[in-house]
């Protein structure tokens, strides 16, 4: 892995991390923080299935 792609990774990490300290900052349980990220993977993978169908 070069140098480029290193850094890509760590601040990919750093912006998680971020958005998860933002996104928690509003005190949101943890049953609704996985349904939320439940609901946003299954749009996703949908979406992303349809691609596979009619491309």
């Amino acid at each position: 892995m070069s140098g480029g792609g290193i850094v890509s990774i760590v601040a990919m990490l750093g912006w998680l991390v971020l958005a998860f300290a933002s996104y928690r900052s509003y005190q949101v349980d943890t049953s609704t923080t996985i349904r939320i990220a439940l609901i946003w993977g299954c749009i996703f993978l949908g979406v992303a299935f349809l691609f596979s169908v009619f491309m």
